[in-house]
């Protein structure tokens, strides 16, 4: 009988905790926080955004810069003899 009673027992402790986790984020938290927490991610996301462009315009820049620099032995290489014959 004392075993009934203390697996009784535990199945309302760990139902109690289902019901507990089963809270969302959102219902454990006020809408001004979610909202500030929302704003703050996009922040960061915009902000990689811009990095990651920035980075491409860099790379770009060095390529051109580079190539630039290139002696003619070196872009005749690169790019063979396709121009025109005349």
């Amino acid at each position: 009988m004392a075993k009934k009673k203390k697996m009784n027992q535990k199945n309302v402790n760990q139902n109690s905790n289902t019901k507990q986790e089963s809270l969302t984020l959102q219902d454990q938290l006020n809408s001004d926080v979610l909202t500030k927490l929302k704003l703050a991610k996009k922040g960061l996301v915009d902000e990689a955004e811009a990095k990651e462009a920035e980075r491409q315009a860099q790379l770009a820049f060095e390529r051109k810069q580079r190539e630039k620099n290139m002696s003619f032995e070196e872009l005749l290489e690169k790019y063979g003899d396709q121009g025109s014959k005349f």
